[in-house]
């Protein structure tokens, strides 16, 4: 049986490890859903769809999601306070020594160490996504064949996406509409 106190607890640990952003809270998401039922790992994808494509930081939709799922309203504000709550306490003690930290050399020699850490979390979190989007293991088993590794539509719709957003400075909500239709039109 779940409990608020485990709900705030798993998503404390979550926001005061997932330094980088919204995509570097997937692989504590991932665990998460490993550990309780909350949520699963196809429901992973379409959390992050969903952060995605609605207003404010994603990590903080994925929580009020995830929390909702497991607990209802309540849930939802206990998983997204513990998510923020890490955040706002560093940032109220950081604030106060700021201009202290800003030139110690032992705090950047952290931060160098940490951008490295958070690309690497930021790429297990892609390629779980892939894994949940475009990779389709389980029709590569059937068939041994190599080719149907690949989730065609997919794959192809998502290497158009990514040209057309390097190429144009349009809004990134345009592109999830249009990957939205083209997800409706492909049957995706």
């Amino acid at each position: 049986m779940i409990t608020y106190i485990q709900l705030f607890f798993e998503f404390f640990k979550t926001g005061l490890f997932a330094v980088g952003g919204g995509l570097a809270t997937l692989p504590f998401l991932s665990d998460i859903a490993s550990k309780y039922n909350w949520f699963d790992k196809s429901m992973l994808a379409d959390m992050v769809a969903v952060s995605q494509s609605t207003p404010g930081p994603m990590g903080i939709n994925m929580a009020t999601f995830a929390g909702y799922n497991a607990k209802g309203i309540i849930g939802s504000l206990v998983a997204t306070t513990g998510l923020v709550l890490p955040s706002f306490i560093i940032i109220i003690i950081i604030a106060n020594f700021l201009n202290k930290f800003k030139e110690n050399t032992i705090v950047t020699s952290i931060f160098y160490g940490l951008r490295p850490a958070v690309t690497g979390l930021i790429a297990v979190a892609l390629f779980e996504i892939l894994k949940l989007s475009i990779i389709t293991v389980s029709n590569f088993v059937e068939s041994k064949n190599i080719l149907y590794i690949f989730d065609y539509k997919a794959l192809i719709l998502a290497i158009g996406i990514f040209i057309l957003s390097r190429k144009s400075k349009k809004h990134p909500a345009i592109f999830i509409l249009i990957g939205a239709v083209a997800g409706i039109i492909l049957g995706l």
